[in-house]
């Protein structure tokens, strides 16, 4: 094989088509047992933000009704349908293939599984996500909670929480509405340290993903924001309605946790029976801990997906990699494209007798 891609996500099969189309022999390496990433583990109710028609990988249309908006269970059978046809075209897909370890060595790079396995490559594309790297933060109290504190990476439906008073930590996209589908059967307060920003869903008519694509903001350049903002909720109505109608609280962040309760700003003390986080992921890369391709926190060091540390090292899926659609279905087909490209020519140069 030319390169290894480590993860089989929407990330890592954009990067194997991308591949395939350059000429090049990719193996891609999957820890589950499907090259679906992360999609099935998400909550029953996820419903993708953005239309099909702007939800495709490079080279497979999103079948149905290109202006609806897609199911978690859609997003899977897709990314399954996807990645038999990258199959057919010569990837070699392992599923079951859970990377331990990247080293350098005299091919390009040693990488080591669970199992025992070494495969070596000339190249690497790290594509493994962040879904299995929740974000935790450690809040004043908390160790001395009675209740339950969860990441929402561990939701999956709201029945468990029927008739119990909930805070969901967060003002991003699942935040509310995880919240939102919660207030249905409990007590539930949106807390965050901003106030949520909403953004209309279909500003005149139109899916604000249209007027991302024809206004260019999609392609803004990463460089351009010292640190990646935080999204606005898209809303067509419902969100914003259920906050002034009392259905779904919003209360600034609460200080600490004191034995069963939380105490928001002001001194007020109030019984919680869960936390819910809506806080996050960070990018799930242990693997390249010996490597020296990370920073102290455990982030690529990388310019626009390419490793500055490590020539022939490449990643893909980052929030904010070149743009602010990096880490998404519409966008991550063009960071693999430019990757690819990138990773090739490094490839073709070392190949080269001047090289050698």
């Amino acid at each position: 094989m030319d390169i290894i891609v480590i993860g089989g996500g929407q990330s890592g099969l954009a990067a194997a088509r991308n591949l395939l189309d350059v000429g090049l022999t990719p193996l891609l390496l999957e820890a589950t047992d499907q090259a679906t990433g992360s999609w099935s583990r998400y909550y029953d109710s996820l419903t993708l933000f953005s239309p099909a028609r702007y939800s495709s990988l490079p080279g497979m249309a999103f079948p149905g009704d290109p202006d609806r908006y897609s199911h978690r269970d859609e997003v899977v059978a897709y990314l399954a349908r996807y990645a038999r046809e990258l199959s057919r075209l010569g990837a070699e897909i392992r599923t079951g293939a859970r990377v331990v370890a990247v080293e350098s060595s005299e091919e390009g790079f040693t990488v080591r599984l669970t199992e025992g396995t070494v495969l070596t490559a000339p190249g690497v594309i790290a594509a493994s996500g962040s879904f299995d790297n929740p974000h935790l933060p450690l809040l004043p109290g908390q160790a001395d909670f009675t209740g339950q504190i969860l990441h929402t990476a561990a939701y999956t439906s709201p029945q468990p929480y029927a008739g119990k008073r909930v805070i969901v930590v967060g003002a991003g996209n699942s935040a509310v509405q995880i919240a939102y589908e919660l207030a249905k059967i409990a007590t539930v307060t949106l807390a965050s340290r901003e106030p949520v920003r909403f953004l209309e869903q279909r500003p005149l008519g139109k899916d604000v993903h249209f007027w991302f694509n024809v206004t260019g903001f999609d392609r803004l350049p990463a460089r351009l924001v010292s640190s990646p903002p935080t999204s606005p909720v898209l809303d067509a109505g419902i969100y914003r309605q259920a906050l002034r109608d009392g259905r779904l609280e919003r209360r600034p962040m609460f200080t600490h946790f004191d034995g069963e309760a939380v105490v928001w700003p002001h001194g007020v003390r109030e019984p919680i029976d869960v936390v819910l986080l809506a806080t996050g992921y960070r990018p799930n890369l242990t693997y390249l801990d010996g490597l020296g391709a990370l920073d102290d926190n455990g982030y690529p060091r990388h310019d626009r997906g390419l490793s500055t540390t490590h020539p022939g090292l490449g990643f893909l899926g980052l929030e904010w990699q070149r743009n602010p659609a990096s880490n998404t279905l519409r966008g991550v087909g063009r960071d693999a494209r430019y990757l690819v490209r990138k990773l090739k020519s490094h490839l073709d140069l070392r190949r080269s007798p001047a090289s050698v």
